[in-house]
């Protein structure tokens, strides 16, 4: 996903096609660019995941700012923030809360676990056992925990951001096939720029540790998160555009190099994601180069690599930039003018 075009600060909405989502990107990019150095990329994936109301894995090595973006993020739209580092040893009770008898009566209570929340960050997800992992699927595709045969539902806006090392191996528990695919967005965090990386510095000396406090990230007006999900569900899809993302996604289940194509839960991701993409351009409707942008972050961890692919370098990035040169630049240019043609008229 390409960089949101500069959106002036003065009336970041003036003129907006959609106002709110404007606005929200304007005044997001403004106040993180005072905690966080670079990784705007990063940070749009992670601002789609909270507005489609899905859930991203992040992966990248330690110290590149992968927890103060998602904590940041959550000051910034005003939302809960609570983090659980993955140990060996975690329990699901220690995530989803437990039963507890109070002092005084005879009753048991429900003392809530840290995933009542609205952004949850699970640091190093892998290193939780099989069992603690699962116990993650039904707050993250019910919105629920059941606890005692009694249902608790979750917050509204329940995200969860889970993070992967992809150097270090030793002593985990790789995410299953059907755990991954509950995540909409496979986010890769890179190592910052040389100016980046100097402008960091910079900003941390003789500052104190907390950044988010220091910084005094200003949230968003109440409501104007809603605005910009409501805005985002409304963005028109054109027939055209339908067979182009089904194309694409079947595709991945007939590459010779994959054992596992992309699900069809994944058709229903790539639609809403590249909706977003088309969002943050201020575009009420997607063209096929919104698909094409939210391809590789959402189909990278549905598709599964052959041995003998993986042998010749090949790794999932790769695959699906090969695999999305389908339709040929004709066919691509009538899927623009199309979605142009048709928004025109409406």
């Amino acid at each position: 996903m390409t960089e949101e075009r500069e959106v002036e600060m003065s009336d970041p909405a003036a003129g907006a096609a959609l106002p709110a989502t404007q606005k929200l990107i304007a005044q997001g990019r403004a106040e993180l660019g005072r905690v966080i150095s670079g990784q705007s990329e990063v940070i749009g994936e992670v601002l789609v995941a909270v507005l489609t109301q899905g859930h991203a894995l992040l992966e990248g090595v330690p110290g590149i700012a992968k927890t103060l973006i998602v904590k940041s993020v959550g000051r910034l739209l005003g939302l809960g923030f609570q983090r659980v580092q993955g140990t060996p040893d975690l329990m699901p009770a220690d995530i989803l809360g437990t039963t507890i008898f109070r002092p005084g009566s005879d009753a048991f209570v429900f003392h809530n676990g840290p995933v009542f929340t609205d952004l949850l960050l699970v640091d190093e997800i892998n290193r939780m056992p099989p069992r603690t992992q699962a116990a993650l699927l039904e707050c993250m595709e019910e919105r629920q925990v059941t606890a005692d045969g009694v249902r608790h539902p979750l917050p509204e806006w329940l995200t969860v951001f889970a993070t992967e090392n992809p150097i270090d191996f030793e002593g985990t528990y790789p995410l299953p096939e059907a755990q991954l695919d509950r995540f909409l967005l496979k986010i890769r965090v890179g190592y910052p720029s040389l100016d980046e990386e100097r402008a960091m510095l910079e900003r941390h000396q003789g500052s104190d540790t907390n950044l988010p406090d220091d910084a005094n990230i200003q949230p968003l007006s109440p409501g104007l998160l809603g605005e910009a999900r409501d805005e985002i569900r409304r963005i028109r899809v054109e027939q055209d555009l339908y067979g182009y993302i089904l194309d694409l996604v079947r595709r991945t289940r007939e590459w010779p190099m994959l054992a596992l194509g992309a699900s069809p839960r994944a058709a229903i991701c790539l639609l809403r994601v590249a909706q977003a993409l088309a969002a943050f351009e201020d575009r009420d409707y997607i063209i096929p180069d919104d698909v094409k942008r939210a391809a590789l972050p959402v189909l990278r961890h549905r598709i599964l690599l052959k041995p003998e692919a993986e042998l010749e370098g090949f790794d999932a990035d790769r695959i699906e930039r090969r695999g999305g040169r389908g339709r040929g630049a004709a066919g691509m240019m009538h899927l623009r003018r199309t979605s142009r043609e048709a928004h025109d008229r409406g």
